[in-house]
């Protein structure tokens, strides 16, 4: 599903070149659910814009799904990521005029598609939320405005969910609540790509790979997460 051999990620900032990202080899199987940990700075979010098609490597090969996506243009980019990546980011990102209803049909609209107003309830539905499909975010709890957005990435049945730091502006409740939505639709088939920085919340996942200095560290299993695996060692 994801295959990415040798990923590089370079800023330049001035005069100088800031490497985010320093030659990251990975290899993510359909319907895996993995966790990418480590500490601010790491290279956690660079990494996944890049598996996301939202940004691309400086050097490297990045298969997704069997193609080669490295060298795609910007609208080729748009168009995997329409097809084929749902996106979850930490501020949910919603339009705060517009309905959860409405928030869920934007992809669709951008598709061109027929039947949105029914594939964006029964996405609503999927997450718990038919209930509230006429409430505007403000209107929602912290939990439901992540659960509209869930929604909203999986309005286009991706093949791929990518989440960034979805629980880092959720309290304990809504963490646990959204984590059983992501392993729910794991259980489902889903292949999900969590970014967090709290072994609490890597633990869902089957696996876990750890990040430092832009460099993938080591990997692990859930159940062998400690408070140090955090900043990137073991305790």
């Amino acid at each position: 599903m994801i295959r990415m051999d040798g990923i590089q990620k370079t800023y330049r900032v001035g005069d100088v070149e800031v490497p985010a990202v320093r030659g990251i080899s990975l290899h993510i199987r359909k319907g895996e659910f993995v966790a990418i940990m480590g500490p601010s700075g790491c290279g956690k979010s660079t990494l996944m814009n890049v598996m996301g098609c939202l940004d691309t490597p400086s050097a490297g090969s990045y298969l997704l799904d069997g193609t080669e996506v490295a060298g795609l243009d910007d609208d080729a980019l748009s168009t995997i990521r329409n097809r084929k990546i749902g996106f979850v980011f930490q501020s949910f990102n919603l339009l705060p005029r517009a309905t959860a209803l409405e928030n869920v049909e934007l992809p669709l609209i951008y598709r061109d598609e027929s039947g949105i107003r029914a594939k964006a309830n029964a996405a609503l539905a999927s997450v718990g939320l038919a209930d509230r499909a006429h409430h505007k975010p403000t209107e929602l709890s912290g939990g439901q405005q992540q659960r509209v957005a869930a929604a909203r990435a999986l309005v286009t049945d991706p093949a791929i969910l990518m989440a960034d730091e979805p629980t880092g502006n959720l309290d304990t409740k809504a963490s646990e609540e959204i984590m059983a939505l992501f392993k729910d639709l794991h259980r489902q088939g889903r292949t999900i790509v969590l970014v967090t920085h709290e072994p609490d919340i890597a633990r869902h996942a089957e696996r876990v790979i750890h990040l430092k200095d832009g460099q993938v560290v080591w990997g692990s299993r859930p159940e062998e997460l400690t408070v140090g695996a955090a900043t990137g060692g073991r305790a």
